[in-house]
C-alpha cells in the first residue's frame, strides 16, 4: 500500500516537470491590496519553498504563492497565503487528506488541473476534466474559493480558451469562483489581448476572478533574466494591477536564473517587486 507521505514526496519529485512549458507558435504556451485576500494580487510560483523567502519581506508585494502541488512542501513566510493545486488524475489518491490539511492551516482557495489541454501536463479532455473537478473539488465549495482549470494560450481546437468554453459548458454545477489561464508568448500587447479574452469569458459565465497563473515571455523559458523581460515587466504588471477582474498573477518563476539570482533579485525579479 503506498502511505500519503511517499504520495507527497512523489509529487514534489514531479513539480520539477510540472510546470515545464510547450512553446507554441501560437505563442503557447506572480503593490495593491487585492479584495481577493489579505495579500495582494502579486504571486510566486514555485518548487522550493525557501526561495519564497527572497520575495517576500515588509515591503513586499508578494501576498500568495503555489508549487503547482497539494502541500506546500517546506515553510512559507507568514504572510504569504499558500495556495493548494490539484495537478491532475496522478494525485487523485492523497488529496483527499492534503486539501483538508491544506484548508485547516488557512487556505482560501483550490486552483485545479494544470494545463489539461496539454497532452505533456495534466492531458484530460473538457468532458473528464468537468467530471473530476465535480468529484474531487466541487465538495469544498464553502470551504475555499474554487478556481478553474489553468489552460494554455494556444489557438488550436480543443486547446487553450477554446478547450475552456468546454469545460465550463459542463461544469456549469461546479461552483467556481475563477477562471485560470497560462500565458507564453512574445509581447505585451499579445499577453494584454489574451488575458482580455479569459476576463471576457470569466463574466460570460458568472465568474468575477481571472488568476494568471503562470506567464513568461518566450525567451525567459530556458532561464536568464533579462532587459527584455524586466521592460515586458515593467509594462503588464501595472496593467494586471489596473484590471479589476485579475485578482491573481504569477510569473514564471521564483527560481535561480528567473526571478532569482542566487540569493537575491534578478533584473526580472526587481522589475516583477517593483
Amino acid at each position: 500500500m503506498v502511505s500519503f507521505t511517499q504520495l507527497i514526496s512523489a509529487a514534489l519529485l514531479a513539480t520539477s516537470a510540472l510546470a515545464v512549458p510547450h512553446k507554441m507558435s501560437h505563442s503557447h504556451f506572480h503593490h495593491q491590496r487585492s479584495s481577493s485576500s489579505s495579500g495582494g494580487k502579486r504571486g510566486a510560483a514555485y518548487n522550493d519553498a525557501s526561495l519564497v523567502h527572497v520575495l517576500s519581506g515588509s515591503n513586499s508585494t508578494v501576498g500568495w504563492a503555489y508549487d503547482w502541488n497539494m502541500a506546500k512542501n517546506g515553510g512559507l513566510p507568514s504572510d504569504i497565503e499558500y495556495v493548494p493545486m490539484l495537478w491532475g488524475a496522478k494525485m487523485f489518491g492523497g488529496w483527499a487528506v492534503a486539501i483538508e490539511t491544506a484548508l485547516s492551516s488557512g487556505s482560501k482557495y483550490i486552483l485545479g488541473f494544470n494545463e489539461p489541454d496539454m497532452s505533456s501536463q495534466a492531458s484530460m479532455t473538457a468532458d473528464e476534466a468537468a467530471s473530476a473537478y465535480k468529484n474531487h473539488i466541487t465538495p469544498y465549495s464553502g470551504k475555499a474559493k474554487l478556481v478553474s482549470p489553468s489552460v494554455t494560450n494556444s489557438g488550436s481546437d480543443n486547446m487553450g480558451l477554446s478547450w475552456m468554453k468546454s469545460f465550463l459548458n459542463q461544469c456549469s454545477d461546479c461552483k467556481l469562483s475563477g477562471l485560470a489561464v497560462h500565458w507564453y508568448g512574445e509581447s505585451a500587447d499579445d499577453f494584454k489581448s489574451f488575458v482580455n479574452d479569459a476576463i471576457s469569458l470569466a463574466k460570460n459565465n458568472n465568474m468575477d476572478e481571472v488568476w494568471v497563473t503562470e506567464f513568461a515571455l518566450n525567451s525567459d523559458l530556458n532561464g536568464g533574466s533579462t532587459s527584455k523581460s524586466a521592460k515586458f515587466l515593467a509594462e503588464v504588471v501595472p496593467w494586471l494591477e489596473s484590471q479589476d477582474t485579475v485578482t491573481r498573477y504569477a510569473y514564471y518563476m521564483c527560481k535561480d536564473g528567473y526571478l532569482l539570482s542566487g540569493n537575491g533579485l534578478s533584473e526580472s525579479g526587481q522589475a516583477y517587486l517593483s
